[in-house]
This record gives C-alpha cells, sequence and structure tokens, in this order.
C-alpha cells in the first residue's frame, strides 16, 4: 500500500458497505467519494465489495457527461473495489476525457485481458493506438473485437484504416532501411550524406534532420542538432528500428513544443537521450534506482527507465526530465542553482500540464488537502537541498513543489517566471531573488499553496 493512501487512512475508519448504497440512492457523488477515497477494499469482506463497487460505478456513469474528473474518481475506487466491466469502460472513459491516456490504455487492456468478450475494450483500445500511430498494433488489437459483437462492424472500419496506414508505414520503412544502407557506407547512385561518421564510430548532424548510426559504445544512434538518441539494438530488424526510432523521434519533438510553448524557452544546445529496457537501466544506474524511478536527467542527458515502448506515460516522463536539461541551459551556473523544490516542482508542474491537469491529479490532491488542514504539508524549505523522491511521502512532495509553481505563474505569468528562472539562475541568493521578484520567500509561498488547497 502508498505512503499517500495510508496517510487517508489514518484519517477515518472504513465506513459500512451500506453507506454507499445509501449516498448513491441520494444521489450524492463528492459524498460518496470522500466517504470511499481511503477505504481499503481488503478491509471488507469479499462478498461486500460489489454492494461498494456498484455504487460507485453507478456515481461515475451519472458524472461522466458533465464531472469527468469526479467521474473519473469514482470509477477508479469502484475498479479498486471489484474489477467489472462496467467499472473499467467508466474509468477508461473518464479518463480519456481528463486526457489522462496511459490511465485510459491501462484499464482498456486490464478490461481486453479480463472480459475479451466485451467488444468495447478492443476497440478503444484500437482506436487510441491509431491515434498514438500505432497501426500495426492497432490491427493486431482490433482482431480481437468479437464478430458478433456490436462493435464489429466499427472495428471493421478501423481496421481497414490501419491496414492502410500499415502500407504506407512499410514504404515508409524501406525507405529508411535505404537511407540506413546508405549512412553505414552504401549509397545509392546520386545520394549525396549529409553527415559523416567520425573515426570513433559516432555520427554527427548539423541541422534538424536525423541521421542514424552505430555509436563506438555499440548503441544505436540516431541524433539531429537538438537530441541524440542512443539505445542497445536488442534484436529490432531494420524496420523495427525505423519505426521505433520514429516514435522516440516524434515524443521529443513534442517534449520540445511543448516545453517552449509553456515555459517560453526550450535547450537549444544538443541533449542525449538514453533509453533503456528495465533490465538495462539496472544494470547501469543500479537496481534501486530502477524500482523507484520512470527516468531522471543526470551527467547532461535523460535517461528513461522501461522505455522499450512509449506510452503516454513514458512521454509525460520525456516532457519532465527534458525540463531539467532545458534548465540546465537556461540557468547561467546550471540548474543545480535553484532550489531541489523548485527545479523538480517546475518539471512537474509542466508534466501536470502536458498530461492536461492544471494541479495534482484528484487522489493526489484529496491527500495534499488532508495534509493541508492538519499541517503536514512538507515545508519548501526542506527540500532546499533534499530531493523530493527522498522526503518521506515523495509524491505529496513532489505535489507541493509543484504547487509553488503554479502559485508563481499564478502571480506573474510565463515570461515573469522565465525572467526569475534566469536571475535565480545565477547563483544568488535564491530567497532574495525570490522576494524581490514576487515579494514572497518559501514561508510565503508555503501558504499560497495550503490556501489553494484549502479553496480559499
Amino acid at each position: 500500500m502508498n505512503t499517500p493512501l495510508i496517510a487517508l487512512l489514518l484519517l477515518a475508519a472504513a465506513p459500512p458497505a451500506q453507506k454507499a448504497k445509501e449516498l448513491a440512492a441520494h444521489k450524492e457523488w463528492e459524498e460518496l467519494y470522500l466517504a470511499f477515497a481511503a477505504a481499503d477494499p481488503a478491509s471488507y469482506p469479499e462478498a461486500q465489495r460489489p454492494s461498494v463497487a456498484g455504487p460507485l460505478l453507478k456515481g461515475c456513469e451519472a458524472l461522466l457527461p458533465e464531472d469527468a474528473v469526479m467521474a473519473y474518481s469514482l470509477g477508479e475506487r469502484a475498479v479498486a473495489f471489484q474489477e467489472t466491466a462496467g467499472g473499467l469502460r467508466c474509468l477508461a472513459r473518464s479518463a480519456l476525457k481528463t486526457d489522462q491516456r496511459a490511465a485510459a490504455e491501462e484499464a482498456l487492456k486490464k478490461g481486453l485481458a479480463t472480459f475479451p468478450k466485451d467488444g468495447a475494450f478492443a476497440l478503444e483500445l484500437g482506436r487510441l493506438q491509431l491515434q498514438d500511430k500505432d497501426s500495426a498494433g492497432a490491427l493486431t488489437t482490433l482482431q480481437q473485437v468479437p464478430a458478433k459483437s456490436k462493435e464489429a462492424a466499427e472495428a471493421k472500419k478501423l481496421m481497414q484504416q490501419a491496414r492502410s496506414q500499415v502500407s504506407e508505414e512499410g514504404a515508409a520503412r524501406r525507405e529508411a532501411e535505404r537511407l540506413e544502407q546508405r549512412m553505414n557506407g552504401e549509397p545509392s547512385l546520386g545520394d549525396t550524406r549529409q553527415a559523416r561518421a567520425t573515426a570513433g564510430g559516432e555520427i554527427r548532424s548539423a541541422g534538424l534532420s536525423y541521421e542514424s548510426g552505430v555509436g563506438k559504445d555499440g548503441m544505436r544512434v540516431r541524433q539531429n542538432s537538438r537530441f541524440a538518441i542512443r539505445y542497445f539494438n536488442s534484436d529490432r530488424d531494420f524496420g523495427q528500428r525505423a519505426e521505433y526510432e520514429g516514435k522516440v523521434v516524434s515524443a521529443l519533438d513534442e517534449a520540445y513544443e511543448f516545453t517552449q510553448r509553456t515555459l517560453g524557452k526550450a535547450r537549444e544546445r544538443q541533449l542525449n537521450v538514453v533509453l533503456y529496457t528495465r533490465d538495462e537501466f539496472a544494470t547501469h544506474m543500479g537496481a534501486r534506482y530502477a524500482t523507484a524511478v520512470a527516468g531522471l536527467y543526470s551527467e547532461d542527458a535523460i535517461r528513461m527507465n522501461d522505455a522499450a515502448e512509449l506510452t503516454q506515460a513514458t512521454k509525460a516522463t520525456l516532457v519532465h526530465e527534458y525540463v531539467h536539461a532545458a534548465l540546465d541551459e537556461i540557468c547561467p551556473t546550471g540548474g543545480g542553482a535553484l532550489p531541489r523544490w523548485f527545479n523538480e516542482g517546475l518539471a512537474e508542474y509542466i508534466e501536470w500540464r502536458y498530461l492536461g491537469l492544471d494541479g495534482p491529479p484528484r487522489h493526489l490532491r484529496d491527500v495534499m488537502r488532508a495534509q493541508a488542514k492538519q499541517g503536514r504539508l512538507p515545508k519548501l524549505s526542506a527540500m532546499d537541498s533534499q530531493a523530493p523522491i527522498n522526503m518521506p511521502q515523495p509524491e505529496v512532495a513532489y505535489g507541493t513543489s509543484a504547487m509553488a509553481v503554479r502559485e508563481l505563474v499564478r502571480l506573474g505569468g510565463q515570461e515573469k517566471l522565465l525572467d526569475f528562472i534566469q536571475k535565480a539562475g545565477q547563483g544568488g541568493p535564491f530567497q532574495e531573488v525570490l522576494k524581490s521578484t514576487y515579494e514572497k520567500d518559501s514561508d510565503g509561498l508555503d501558504q499560497a499553496v495550503r490556501a489553494a488547497l484549502s479553496g480559499r
């Protein structure tokens, strides 16, 4: 059980199962959620769990058209008590409406595995994969829609679309293979190289077009002037490499553009991005990191854990780590000149924005609100030099840091924040720059975060 949930469990005893039915009968959906937000399903007899899950699902379905955020919270609790097809469907739909694609994908995959005869799961998962340009995966998924289900006709249309895209991607892969063969020393008549391999095996590119090769460390390298993407070849063939690299390129370009829009400035110096499988990450970074972090920015490189497949969660982590890399360049003396809470808080806040959120996810907000009332939120000053991940409750520490950055954005907007970062990054006293720019110190920001959580 995670630490934030333990914190909530300390606040209230588990309500009786009958309470869920009573609240649902009066359509008191928020009260229903609050009553069972902290409840541990394992503390209820197995026979009673459906009587809690049912009312929670009813609330999810009722609120889905108008309040998707609360619907998602109710759906999440419903599935925790009992994984039904209806619960997983509502959870996935509400996740999509609140731009939580990773959560939606997870719910759909679980539904497909548990309820294969329900065509909705394969249909919606296939639709998501098509949107993510994974046409081959979409085709495989859509083929699992039962032929006699009500979703079969729509699935057939999407399969035609997927087959067409697979065909186009095949042509693109063949062209990529031809280009890669050129880069490996087999140029075609009339071809002109845009990059050259150095004696050490590195590939260098001066523009935004990407070039591929193999580095002296044996890793595949695809790079342009912004990014150098590195990964171990594994068992991918030419076509699979081209497809994988294309997805990574798209995700990195998106991280660059989103940071540029949201912060007002992105990193211009080339950035190494190393993509590991979970086992590779454990080998290179250590087993503790492999189980604790999705990615990290270290030694002028983003190092991504479990990046063999690019999910929405992986892309969000890329954005988070890219912000750290950008700060390292924006600050005249490097990102280390900033307090740890600000560095991590800015990355977390921009990750929220990337996921379509303006604040912490619902479950985290509830935990933080409860701790704020009890005066137990971590203080920013405690995270000046200690990273949020090393605090007793990392999720709450990250959330508090990001809320503080959100308050700075609210006070002065994007341009003022960027100007503040550049001044604070010169290595002078951070508190003085904070006070002169926003007329607040860390204690004042602590108070602003508590006020925002309480709704004042």
